[in-house]
Formats: C-alpha cells, sequence, structure tokens
C-alpha cells in the first residue's frame, strides 16, 4: 500500500495528511475484512461487511489519534482527528449509499465514532502500543458484528491477528506521511 507523497521536500498541511491517513484507515480495514474471509469467517450481507469495516476504521482512527498526541500540539491534533473522521464519514456515505440506497449515514456514523472514541480512550496505551484490553474490544466489537456462529473464535483471530497487522500498517503509513517532519 502507497503511503508516501509523490514529491519529497514538499510541506503538507495538518489536513492532508489526515485525509491521506484517513484514506489509508479505509484501505486497512478493507484488508481486515479480506483476511477474515480468507480464514473462512463468512460475512452474509455488503451491510455486514460494512460493519466490520466500521469497526476496524473507528478503531484504527482511535489508534491514528493516541499516534498523534505525541507528535502534535493540541490544535494539530484536534484538526488532524477532526479531518480525519470527517474524510471517513464521507467514505462511508459513498459506500452506504452503493450498498442501501441514498440517505444520511454521516450522523449515525460520527456518533458510533464518538461512542467507541470514548471507549477506547479509557483504555491503556502504552509505550506507542494499544493494550490487550483495547485489541479486545475491537475484536469483541467485530464478535457482535459477525453473529453467533463465529462466536468462539472471531474474536481470537482479531486479537492476535488482525489488529496487529492494521496497527504496524497503520503505524507504517503514518510515520510515512510525516516522514519529513519528523
Amino acid at each position: 500500500m502507497k503511503s508516501k507523497w509523490g514529491k519529497s521536500g514538499k510541506t503538507r498541511s495538518v489536513a492532508d495528511n489526515a485525509s491521506a491517513a484517513a484514506f489509508l484507515t479505509w484501505r486497512i480495514a478493507q484488508d481486515a475484512l479480506l483476511d477474515l474471509e480468507d480464514e473462512q469467517y463468512q460475512t452474509d450481507s455488503m451491510s455486514q461487511r460494512m460493519d466490520v469495516i466500521v469497526e476496524f476504521v473507528i478503531f484504527l482512527a482511535h489508534i491514528a489519534d493516541r499516534i498523534t498526541y505525541e507528535r502534535m500540539d493540541v490544535e494539530e491534533r484536534q484538526e488532524f482527528v477532526t479531518v480525519m473522521v470527517k474524510h471517513l464519514a464521507r467514505t462511508h456515505q459513498a459506500s452506504m449509499e452503493g450498498i442501501a440506497g441514498i440517505k444520511d449515514y454521516k450522523e449515525d456514523f460520527i456518533n458510533l465514532v464518538n461512542e467507541r472514541m470514548s471507549d477506547y480512550a479509557d483504555m491503556p496505551y502504552e509505550d506507542g502500543e494499544p493494550s490487550f484490553v483495547m485489541k479486545r474490544y475491537l475484536g469483541t466489537r467485530v464478535q457482535a458484528v459477525m453473529g453467533e456462529h463465529y462466536n468462539k473464535w472471531i474474536e481470537t483471530q482479531v486479537l492476535e491477528i488482525n489488529a496487529p497487522t492494521a496497527i504496524k500498517l497503520l503505524n507504517k503509513a503514518i510515520e510515512d506521511l510525516y516522514k519529513p517532519a519528523f
């Protein structure tokens, strides 16, 4: 996945980097879903697939917030997270329109982001890594979306394989986007 800017040396705004991070976050979440399906975790509808992607997207947006906490001042970080979530909401809107028809999906998405961000905010994040509790919570959320059939194994799959892979990709993406600045 390409995560570097084309022209080196050019200064990018916080909003530029946040939009790029949002695009990459969505791609990472899509890849996590595909990995689950490759491991025979069946999804039954496009809406269910989107719900899985959304859980990963929100988790990764929170991780991006935690990463930027150490790298930006308060105003820059707030701008980064706001622009990122707005970009993700637009992507979700466009995706849902293709799946379920035209209506406003952004408000529900933003409400879910706020709810999950609040949940994740209370969980430890130490030495640049999300805690077991944080990754397990993601697994629990994906498990709830996937349904009863996978209740025993999906949480472990997400906790041990999908979340660490997604986190690694997101860390690399953000590092690459900000390489000139850091």
